[in-house]
């Protein structure tokens, strides 16, 4: 479809898209507590750090097989009452709400394991459609715009979801327990994100309508032929061979940038906790197991406070390209390079943080904000802007590919063995890892040199 057919669409006011778009806080809030707890309850429930990575496969093998297929799916779904993408929201968000309840209530580190696995596969049913319902609905003009304002709903959610078991402890409730048991003050973080995915998640199925397809015989037909399952497999894998250059190019950058955050969300608390608090995690049967548990509960709230402050900083840094792109157009590539790099960086600074100077974490997760500010619009924008509107779910699945693949490799050991081969043992190695990632991810953009994509 050319722009000019595009901009046929109307174009939406701030607040249709910011409805339509408010369920991602209820996504981003299931996101930032597995981030940014998840390896805390592995952790309690006797994870040895080293295995961490492992654990935590279940987040992209789940996005690898969730998201194609419900993609393909949505593409190929009308309803009169709930539209194209809007089942798909509901479903997950149910499934999700009731999985982040029960997670940190898990009594053995195996059936956490499980529920990351269903966990992250119902986040992904809702989130998907998300990024396909942005260029249903929006003419070419507005993308950026779109997926900028998405951004910044998901740097609300994640600042308040990664500050929840700070802030409910600073009302009270317990932060500290037995061996082996998950802190009170978690399990209502938990309790109160279950609640905003749901809720957020109703608010756009309620007030966003979707367009039919403009062609509701052709349509059918086109439902009708591809009916089945084998034929829905063969088509899936038939347009990742033939998926557009652009996307292509555009996953040599997401491939740097999502090994990053996935060694961030893998590694920050162990690395953090250990190198600027000087609170690792205690042994079960330590002398001193008490005083132990009480100071490494207390890092690792603040170290998820701190990570809070990439969401807030994501959240900002897409309030102003809010304000640019809906008066301008802008160069996508350039601020998705100059974003990156600014997020590598911040990861290295966090190898200068001592006890001393803990406040400097601040600083080093606004610049990751940043980054990840970019992370969420910036792709999306150049891919929308040159793939077949008619496989927008599709392929905006299978770009998850790009996604989940460097967290696999990730997990199987990649982490573990490059941090260990190039910066040593010491665990805030990981953070550099990171940071020397996302420096690779933003000089990938020059690779890209398609006007439709850049602009």
């Amino acid at each position: 479809m050319s722009e000019q057919q595009q901009d046929t669409k109307p174009r939406l006011s701030f607040w249709q898209i910011w409805n339509m778009s408010f369920g991602f806080l209820g996504i981003q809030f299931g996101f930032a507590l597995q981030g940014g707890f998840m390896s805390r309850i592995f952790q309690t429930l006797g994870a040895a750090k080293d295995d961490i990575p492992l654990l935590w496969i279940a987040a992209p093998l789940m996005g690898l097989l969730v998201q194609p297929i419900i993609g393909y799916l949505s593409d190929r779904t009308w309803s009169i009452r709930f539209g194209r993408r809007r089942p798909y929201f509901l479903i997950g968000a149910l499934l999700s709400s009731i999985t982040l309840f029960f997670v940190p209530h898990s009594p053995y580190l195996w059936i956490a394991v499980g529920c990351l696995f269903i966990l992250d596969a119902s986040i992904n049913i809702s989130m998907e459609p998300f990024r396909a319902l942005v260029a249903d609905k929006l003419p070419e003009s507005q993308r950026s715009y779109g997926f900028v304002v998405q951004t910044f709903i998901i740097g609300i959610g994640t600042w308040i979801a990664s500050n929840l078991p700070w802030m409910v402890s600073q009302l009270g409730v317990a932060n500290d327990a037995a061996p082996g048991v998950v802190p009170m003050s978690v399990k209502v973080a938990f309790g109160i994100g279950a609640f905003v995915f749901i809720a957020s998640i109703l608010w756009t199925v309620f007030t966003t309508d979707e367009y039919p397809p403009e062609d509701m015989e052709a349509f059918e037909k086109e439902k009708k032929d591809s009916a089945g399952f084998f034929t829905g497999v063969k088509e899936i894998f038939s347009n990742i061979g033939s998926m557009p250059v652009v996307m292509r190019k555009l996953g040599v950058v997401q491939f740097f940038s999502w090994f990053a955050f996935f060694t961030m969300w893998s590694f920050a608390v162990p690395a953090l906790t250990e190198h600027a608090f000087l609170a690792p995690v205690p042994m079960p049967d330590a002398v001193d197991f008490d005083t132990a548990n009480v100071a490494y509960n207390n890092a690792a709230n603040l170290v998820g406070s701190y990570m809070g402050t990439y969401g807030l900083s994501s959240m900002f840094f897409a309030l102003l390209l809010t304000f640019v792109t809906s008066k301008i157009r802008i160069n996508r590539k350039l601020v998705h390079f100059g974003s990156l790099l600014v997020g590598g960086l911040g990861f290295i600074s966090m190898y200068f943080v001592s006890p001393e100077n803990t406040g400097m974490l601040n600083l080093s997760f606004v610049c990751v904000g940043i980054a990840w500010g970019s992370i969420l619009s910036m792709p999306y924008a150049m891919l929308s802007s040159s793939i077949d509107p008619k496989k927008m779910g599709l392929y905006m699945g299978l770009f998850n590919m790009f996604i989940v693949i460097p967290q696999i490799i990730a997990a199987l050991g990649g982490i573990n063995f490059l941090y260990k081969t190039i910066f040593g043992e010491a665990t805030i190695g990981t953070m550099l890892l990171a940071g020397v990632c996302l420096a690779i991810a933003a000089f990938s953009n020059f690779l890209i040199t398609e006007e439709e994509a850049i602009k």
